[in-house]
């Protein structure tokens, strides 16, 4: 089969997700991680990271920042070297444990853009681990994504969907965290996004290979509010989600399987161990991507 290729670049994938991709939560006085679903504006949170960040084996030092800007904000840096500070009582979903907390500053920047107490905090890999699901994929963990460390959808598909909309929405409706790479001045999202593939082809792929790295397609990517949010305003409307829920929905592709009403757009992914040990570890644009296993029909997928 014809090989279909990447058209995001990618840097350096590992088995909690793209290195920099989700280390980073905002949380409410409680602790619990605020999204998008419940604040719409952090739609607007742009963020910018060092170019030699993506370098392989680049270690951050005193005068590397993150930096993080939003309409009406002062701009706002957090060093990428670990805080010493410790919360506990941090939570995203059915996780809880503690973080690296970044600081005052921060946690001022962030009450006063949502307009309530909020606070920053860091993945502390160090002492924490967060499993993901072992129904779908034993051994694997991520940081503060919802479920799983990658997700993969088609440009095929986001055309298809396009289609049936009167108005197009972008790809980054349906993965919206997004970094700047100061080197392309240009914005990446953090999934896998190929081409090349029939629209929705992917939800069929159990196993691919990109370079040296092979990821596992572990589940159907379920689809809440987020994608009707459009992420250059913060406004939501009723679209995508009303067209995906009658030609993507449980109901439509996996008939013969219990309805939960979910609408389905993408795959979720682990990545497994490097193929070649030695190699390289940075995948790019225009990487080529092969299919080695796949199932049928999206009824057969996991979902």
């Amino acid at each position: 089969m014809h090989p279909s290729l990447l058209l995001v670049l990618l840097f350096f994938p590992s088995l909690q997700g793209f290195r920099w991709d989700r280390q980073w939560l905002v949380v409410n006085q409680r602790g619990r991680a605020y999204t998008q679903r419940v604040e719409p504006k952090l739609a607007l949170v742009e963020v910018n990271l060092p170019a030699e960040a993506f370098s392989e084996g680049w270690q951050p030092t005193k005068t590397s920042y993150l930096e993080i800007k939003a309409p009406g904000m002062d701009l706002l840096k957090i060093s990428l070297c670990k805080p010493p500070k410790v919360s506990d009582g941090v939570s995203v979903w059915e996780w809880s444990g503690s973080a690296l907390d970044e600081g005052d500053e921060a946690s001022k920047w962030f009450t006063n853009y949502l307009g309530k107490p909020s606070r920053m905090v860091r993945f502390n890999a160090a002492s924490e681990t967060r499993p993901v699901d072992p129904v779908y994929a034993q051994g694997y963990s991520i940081m503060f994504s919802d479920m799983f460390p990658f997700m993969l959808a088609s440009q095929g598909s986001l055309d298809e969907l396009n289609k049936l909309l009167k108005e197009p929405v972008p790809m980054n409706r349906f993965r919206p965290k997004y970094f700047f790479a100061p080197f392309s001045g240009s914005y990446h999202i953090s999934c896998i996004l190929v081409d090349g593939c029939e629209p929705f082809s992917e939800d069929l792929w159990t196993e691919i290979k990109i370079s040296q790295f092979s990821f596992q397609g572990v589940r159907l990517c379920s689809r809440c509010k987020v994608p009707t949010i459009n992420q250059d305003t913060a406004i939501a409307g009723p679209e995508p989600n009303e067209t995906l829920m009658k030609y993507r929905s449980d109901k439509v592709l996996r008939p013969d399987k219990k309805q939960q009403g979910k609408i389905y757009f993408g795959q979720n992914m682990v990545c497994k161990e490097s193929l070649t040990e030695g190699k390289a570890k940075l995948v790019k644009v225009g990487d080529p991507i092969f299919v080695l296993q796949k199932v049928s029909t999206a009824a057969e997928a996991v979902a």
